[in-house]
């Protein structure tokens, strides 16, 4: 796992992801969801799980591109959480609230989203979609 606890750094996981995502010839359309639920995922890791911790605290990020799908992994230091306690930010009730669109677009982008380690560590795979699909 690669730890980053800055923008720089950041960056850079995202840029080796959109490499391997390159070296495989995923299309345009792949790309932005794989790379904004990336960016949401990691936002979620450090305004959330973070909260609190020193900034030195790494979040640790791991991934794996093959040509059908990629697998990304996001690990905070935090306490965790219950995933299934982020209210439906598309509720009416909910709709001001700032807070749940970004696991929203992670659930709606990628194949499958699970948490591990009591929601401190986000694992997510996007399934390719077939050649005449995209």
């Amino acid at each position: 796992m690669t730890p980053i606890n800055s923008r720089s750094e950041i960056d850079r996981v995202e840029a080796a992801v959109l490499a391997a995502l390159d070296r495989f010839a995923y299309p345009e359309a792949s790309r932005f969801a794989i790379r904004l639920a990336l960016e949401e995922g990691l936002v979620n890791a450090f305004l959330h799980g973070h909260r609190g911790l020193p900034p030195e605290e790494p979040v640790e990020v791991s991934f794996r591109v093959g040509p059908s799908s990629a697998t990304i992994s996001i690990s905070d230091q935090g306490p965790g959480y219950n995933p299934g306690s982020v209210p439906d930010p598309t509720a009416e009730e909910n709709i001001e609230l700032p807070s749940g669109r970004g696991l929203m677009l992670i659930r709606s982008f990628m194949s499958e989203v699970r948490h591990e380690k009591n929601g401190a560590c986000l694992i997510m795979r996007y399934d390719r979609p077939p050649p005449d699909a995209a």
